[in-house]
């Protein structure tokens, strides 16, 4: 590939829309071969490398994590085709955020119960309503 058609890191981010930062990022691991290099070690990239990075973009933008991207590329790249991966990948994601939404419901409910009884505790004039409160809430604790 001729020179001219090779890019520098910031032009290579600023046509894909990432960052240097995550460009080394993917880089280091796997999802992007170690770049080609001038003289004075700058890493350069071409159409092929900027096609990944494009990929590896709107992978994240579809909520997919980079091990999950690196497996996708990794079946790609041994000429096998991904797409019943990325289908489950996506299945698998859909259901993560199900249940995340159904613990962030509970979550909000538990919050506007306890809400309610701190009110209540200080109509009635009770002292240390918000350490009562907290100590007497039997929550199912939310995975974050």
């Amino acid at each position: 590939m001729s020179d001219d058609s090779r890019m520098t890191i910031g032009d290579a981010a600023r046509q894909t829309g990432l960052t240097s930062k995550a460009i080394r990022l993917y880089e280091k691991r796997g999802l992007l071969d170690p770049a080609e290099r001038t003289p004075a070690g700058y890493r350069t990239y071409g159409p092929d490398e900027l096609s990944i990075l494009r990929f590896i973009r709107q992978a994240r933008a579809v909520g997919l994590r980079l091990d999950e991207i690196a497996q996708i590329l990794e079946l790609q790249r041994s000429g096998r085709q991904p797409c019943a991966t990325v289908l489950d990948l996506l299945n698998e994601r859909i259901t993560d955020i199900d249940r995340t939404m159904a613990d962030l419901k509970a979550l909000r409910r538990t919050m506007i119960t306890a809400r309610a009884r701190a009110q209540e505790a200080a109509s009635a004039g009770e002292d240390a309503v918000i350490c009562r409160l907290i100590e007497t809430t039997t929550a199912r604790p939310v995975p974050f």
